[in-house]
């Protein structure tokens, strides 16, 4: 085993160790994580909330025991992937150890440990967009045209994972264009690899036209809801945050790739990383949907600075590159991760407000961070409403319904008694059980200062009551209340259908 290999398992064993030591076991998952978990057992070709990459993980972590360990493993693999590729990538432009060593520390020590942390598209997505950067490398490179097909397996897999990868090519082509690499536009295999490409992703094309396009709902949701408290400025300051210990790795790529000679056949990725920012900002994205752009350019930089500091007294410099996002990463342990009590976060808020974590998608500020206020409360709903559940007569003929898929889910994944919550948010609309004749209702409802529920409701079963609510303050679900109603006097399905059907109807 070689020097560089051994130096390699020691960076993929650290990321993994990291990933599990920066979270605070007084912390549940995370909201978006029980959805996707839910979706193990309801296989489809497509979701209303992502394509149907996650899901099949998630039926793989349901095999393996559905233990958070496993739940937290595959994003940690993701992101042990995701360094693997940019080590390959050094190597295949012809970096020596010291840009191995620069590279795989910016990788790891970067906002990917806070990616890598949850269980959700985004880690794969980051891994996605750096592998088919590293085709792309390799095809022009070797110009060998394997490299297409296998480019075109990558984009369909990151595709059926995220559709965020469209934006890679958004930001690809114009830049490709405007290069002397057009030639690869000529290349007939080019069209071919694009054809296997179609075909991968025809499966969820299809399952979105037979499902009126959800994706355009989801969508204009999105931007009605979240994106509309987007602030292009707050955009391009948090994609500094993102690899801040690794920025003038990045801004020596940017340099190199007009300027260093050995770079010269690949200087169109720095138009590609200008277009692709101009799009996201034109669209108001979320800034995390920016990630996957920089792993890649933290290669090409790690090698340029292993060549002009290779001799002389700038060969003492190499050091402090490595030193850099190592020290930046100290304050980034102590306020990036859920590895501090609420409590403690809610006496210190100071630094949080500083850097913008208190910010929610509202708009507005709250006591924490909003990922770690999602990551609350959810085995107290749950352990609440299996208490409830299991006082009723005929339980197995209660619905449960939730206001959210958070709520859903994580009833869901903590029961043990295979109770099976619904609501009309996200995919949860379309895995209502209408083969069983509901006579009683548990009602989870997000917490409103008149809250109707018991006068709206009541009237249409035999008895009606609140059993609990959640309690932990720091929770984003305080004070989520539970509403049982017991004897139907109504036919709870009829209605069930056309609340159903009312949702489903995207352009209302």
């Amino acid at each position: 085993m070689t020097k560089k290999t051994i130096i390699l398992i020691g960076f993929i064993i650290l990321k993994f160790v990291l990933q599990y030591v920066l979270l605070s076991p007084e912390y549940d998952l995370q909201r978006d994580e029980y959805l996707h978990l839910d979706q193990a057992h309801h296989l489809a070709w497509g979701y209303l909330s992502v394509p149907p990459v996650t899901s099949w993980f998630s039926y793989l972590i349901f095999l393996l025991g559905n233990s958070v360990f496993w739940v937290k493993f595959f994003p940690a693999l993701f992101g042990a992937l995701t360094l693997l590729v940019v080590w390959k990538t050094t190597e295949l432009l012809k970096g020596n150890l010291y840009a191995l060593v620069l590279g795989a520390t910016c990788i790891l020590l970067s906002s990917l440990l806070r990616i890598n942390m949850l269980y959700q598209p985004n880690s794969l997505d980051v891994l996605c967009w750096t592998a088919f950067y590293y085709v792309v490398i390799q095809y022009i490179t070797t110009e060998k045209s394997k490299w297409f097909y296998i480019g075109a397996i990558v984009f369909a897999f990151g595709f059926l994972n995220k559709y965020n990868i469209l934006f890679l090519l958004i930001g690809f082509f114009p830049a490709l264009l405007l290069s002397k690499q057009r030639t690869i536009l000529a290349n007939k295999k080019f069209y071919f690899a694009s054809i296997l490409g179609i075909l991968l992703i025809l499966p969820n094309l299809l399952w979105q036209y037979n499902n009126h396009f959800p994706i355009v709902h989801h969508m204009k949701e999105l931007a009605e809801t979240q994106l509309v408290n987007v602030d292009r400025i707050g955009f391009l300051k948090e994609q500094i945050l993102f690899f801040i210990g690794s920025i003038f790795v990045i801004l020596s790529a940017f340099y190199a790739l007009l300027f260093y000679k050995p770079f010269e056949k690949y200087k169109f990725f720095f138009g590609s990383i200008i277009f692709t920012l101009i799009v996201f900002i034109y669209f108001k994205a979320k800034a995390y949907y920016a990630i996957g752009l920089y792993p890649i350019y933290i290669a090409f930089g790690a090698v340029f600075l292993s060549d002009v500091l290779n001799s002389g007294w700038k060969k003492y410099l190499r050091p402090v590159f490595i030193l850099i996002p190592i020290l930046l990463f100290i304050p980034i342990y102590n306020l990036a991760f859920p590895n501090k009590s609420p409590e403690y976060i809610v006496k210190h808020p100071e630094k949080y407000q500083k850097l913008g974590m208190l910010r929610w998608e509202d708009g507005k500020d709250h006591a924490l961070p909003q990922d770690f206020a999602d990551m609350l409360g959810w085995k107290e709903l749950a352990r609440k409403t299996d208490s409830v559940y299991s006082t009723l007569e005929n339980p197995e003929k209660t619905l449960i319904l939730c206001d959210n898929y958070g709520q859903a889910g994580a009833i869901n994944y903590y029961t043990k008694k295979g109770i099976k919550a619904v609501s009309f948010n996200a995919d949860y609309v379309n895995w209502f059980n209408l083969n069983i004749l509901y006579k009683n209702l548990i009602r989870v409802k997000e917490f409103e200062e008149d809250n109707d529920e018991i006068k709206e409701t009541s009237p249409y079963f035999k008895t009606a009551k609140i059993s609990g609510e959640i309690t932990d303050k720091f929770a984003r679900e305080y004070k989520t209340t539970i509403f049982v109603f017991t004897d139907a006097k109504i036919n709870i399905n009829k209605r069930i259908e056309q609340e159903i059907k009312e949702e489903k109807n995207y352009d209302k």
